[in-house]
């Protein structure tokens, strides 16, 4: 399908966590060129069978050529989905600060980069595209400090910055990336992507310091769509996609940002379901039996045991309400052997007509 010949017709925005960070330099490529590893090509089968236009990954390793990128569109071209643009920028995870970044009272470790991260770049986000992509007009917020979010949840202990004053003044929001990429449909027809990856609001103290982080994370859109930033907001055609590791009612973390993101005047959510997500939660049941949302929501299969998270809905495709839904779904198949194979995310969809 090409950038034309898809105008008329309803355009697929997908989001998907990939899980395929691995544990150094190199490696998710090396592993890609290899050809024999079973997640990999469990990522790329979920890919084929959903068909996206445009698809945003997370937790995809990042290297300054992308080649690991190149390489994994390569595979899914050879599978009958070509990928003619990519996009990716360096991410903050692994961006060793020199300061104790959790309270520690060690630097240098995988908690101290302005994200978390074993390297420098250690599951970033990439984008695909069937459309152009206007890369000179991206806007990329990685360097955009917490402190500077309107009403930020700035971590304290005992009335002081936590863990200090020192590490709030170079701390930035972003654990991933924040970007606003524009992507071209046609001549006078432009599609914004805000594309983000929150951090787990879990691992932390009494500080409740991933917690905070996770919320403004989400908050920062809208801010950015209020025009509450120094950043001039953008007007076009829109649509939020990424994952906010973060549920609306169930879960850990602060869900305040989330809930009113959802409900905001210049957002619809499609509320993708799947019949696997449902199917899952009746038989696994245990903390799933205590959740408040429709699981037929869930998008992330996490343990179930008392103490754990349970399956949530944690990924999401929000497109302006000025554009038309023509449908969406969760990729979570009644038999999940493929998904559960490929990651613990399942991928999310919105078909857009314009």
């Amino acid at each position: 399908m090409t950038a034309t010949a898809c105008i008329s017709d309803a355009i697929r925005v997908a989001s998907f966590n990939t899980e395929l960070n691995r544990a150094g330099p190199g490696l998710l490529f090396r592993d890609i060129l290899r050809g024999d590893d079973t997640q990999i090509d469990a990522v790329v089968q979920v890919i084929i069978a959903v068909q996206p236009d445009v698809l945003l990954l997370q937790s995809f390793d990042y290297d300054f050529e992308r080649q690991a990128l190149k390489a994994f569109a390569a595979l899914l071209g050879k599978q009958g989905k070509e990928y003619p643009y990519l996009f990716a920028l360096r991410p903050n995870t692994g961006l060793q600060t020199g300061i104790d970044m959790n309270g520690d009272g060690r630097s240098g470790q995988p908690e101290d980069g302005q994200g978390y991260g074993r390297f420098s770049g250690q599951g970033g986000m990439a984008l695909l595209s069937v459309f152009p992509i206007l890369e000179t007009e991206v806007r990329d917020f990685a360097s955009f400090l917490w402190s500077d979010l309107p009403e930020a949840l700035m971590p304290e202990v005992e009335g002081k910055p936590f863990p200090s004053e020192e590490a709030q003044q170079v701390q930035r929001l972003s654990s991933v990336a924040h970007w606003d990429v524009p992507i071209e449909l046609s001549n006078s027809q432009t599609l914004h992507l805000f594309a983000y990856h929150a951090t787990p609001p879990v691992f932390d103290g009494p500080e409740d310091r991933n917690g905070r982080r996770n919320h403004d994370e989400t908050a920062f859109w809208q801010h950015y769509l209020d025009g509450a930033l120094p950043e001039r907001k953008t007007e076009a055609p829109f649509v939020i996609l990424g994952d906010a590791n973060l549920d609306p009612l169930d879960g850990d973390g602060r869900h305040a940002a989330l809930s009113s993101l959802l409900k905001h005047h210049r957002i619809q959510d499609p509320a993708p379901t799947s019949a696997g997500g449902a199917d899952a939660a009746r038989k696994q049941s245990g903390v799933n039996d205590a959740h408040r949302g429709d699981p037929a929501l869930d998008t992330v299969d996490w343990p179930d045991f008392t103490g754990r998270p349970g399956n949530l809905r944690v990924d999401y495709v929000l497109p302006s309400a000025d554009l038309r839904v023509a449908d969406s779904g969760v990729f979570w198949p009644l038999d999940d052997t493929l998904v559960t194979d490929a990651s613990r995310h399942r991928l999310v969809w919105v078909d857009l007509e314009f």
